[in-house]
């Protein structure tokens, strides 16, 4: 994910890194050299005059625009959850770790709780890695003791696993007397949520936008901004190509952010800083249990993923 500094107005109309622009620029180009190519005709086909006006672009750009912010709309709605979930999960790790503490009697520098918490952080991990369908030895093995992560080598569903380790501790902590039925439901209530969490990620992920949508509204698009040039060149004549690129870079890039937001757990740069949010999930339990940590301080500018 981009976070920068708010910049001046005028540097802002020249920033490249962060905004879509990079990929866009191959299809700009070729309506750049088609625009040039219908005013070198002006506006002829194989000696045929093709006659557009600028009166339907106008109306038809209207509802194409509505559409385009829909879908941007559904596109953020997405992202927007997920950054939720996600915001949900670094509270209920924080929940469940001074539940941990508190409710039990273990001291903070014990054993059981240093366990629990491990299970707690490789859980954000493990998530992480299961919407991106990455590999999570490499966090697993760092973090948990060998036959554990012996055990999650071959899961599929490595999160779901890990709440269930998490559910042996709670009930263990029962069966020694260390706390209470109460206090026992209070923190099932709490796995029951990340449980939640898991099942609201997968939803995201396993439910994209219906595929049919996407194909319409991209055809529109291209065909809109590729048939431009021809309503515009009686009456705009050789600058043209720079109008026709300027109104087809607002709508391809509309069309290209809202497939950026669309799976908001990937690795674009807009996308949700996923691998911060688990560090940062990772130092505050951390610091909860006694140890000394030190967050990562990112620069103005940096891509934090």
């Amino acid at each position: 994910m981009i976070q920068r500094k708010k910049e001046h107005w005028f540097k802002m109309l020249f920033i490249w890194h962060g905004s879509v622009l990079p990929q866009l620029v191959p299809r700009l180009l070729l309506l750049l050299l088609l625009s040039v190519l219908v005013v070198y005709l002006n506006g002829t086909f194989y000696d045929y005059k093709i006659p557009l006006s600028p009166a339907p672009f106008t109306i038809f750009g209207i509802a194409l625009a509505l559409f385009l912010g829909f879908r941007n709309n559904a596109s953020y709605d997405r992202f927007w959850e997920g950054r939720k979930l996600w915001g949900a999960l670094l509270n209920d790790t924080r929940s469940l770790t001074r539940q941990a503490l508190t409710l039990t009697g273990y001291a903070p520098d014990s054993k059981e709780v240093v366990d629990f918490a491990d299970m707690l952080i490789v859980f954000t991990y493990c998530l992480k890695h299961q919407l991106r369908k990455t590999d999570a030895t490499e966090d697993i093995e760092k973090r948990l003791p060998a036959d554990l992560a012996h055990a999650l080598k071959h899961a599929h569903y490595k999160p779901v696993m890990l709440m269930r380790e998490m559910g042996i501790w709670v009930r263990q902590a029962r069966g020694r007397g260390l706390i209470d039925p109460i206090c026992q439901a209070a923190m099932d209530e709490n796995l029951n949520k990340l449980s939640d969490i898991v099942g609201g990620c997968e939803r995201i992920v396993s439910t994209p936008i219906p595929y049919t949508y996407q194909v319409l509204l991209h055809r529109t698009v291209y065909l809109y901004c590729f048939l431009l040039p021809f309503g515009l060149v009686d009456s705009l004549g050789w600058i043209t190509p720079l109008i026709t690129v300027f109104i087809g870079y607002t709508f391809v890039a509309f069309e290209a952010i809202a497939d950026e937001l669309e799976d908001p757990f990937g690795t674009e740069p807009n996308d949700l800083a996923l691998n911060a949010m688990c560090r940062m999930i990772e130092a505050t339990l951390l610091e909860m249990i006694g140890k000394q940590v030190e967050m990562p301080v990112a620069g103005d500018g940096y891509i934090i993923d």
